[in-house]
């Protein structure tokens, strides 16, 4: 435990005494949300959502073409 807490002072004192570094992770981690929310609007569609309303079905489905892509 004394170890984890070492490790977690070291890093959390290192980011509190950053000057231009704090705004440029906060930077990176604006541009990350902003990626994977764009990533997940239009390139990840709720594809099984969409066609199938209970569980046993979306499950039935996935198992079918799991089964048909082995070769």
């Amino acid at each position: 435990m004394n170890l984890l807490r070492r490790i977690f002072r070291f890093y959390y004192d290192g980011f509190m005494s950053m000057t231009i570094g704090r705004s440029l992770w906060m930077i990176i981690l604006v541009k990350l949300v902003i990626i994977f929310a764009i990533f997940k609007l239009f390139f990840f569609p709720d594809f099984l959502g969409s066609r199938f309303d209970k569980q046993e079905d979306k499950a039935e489905y996935v198992t079918k073409e799991l089964l048909n892509k082995l070769p």
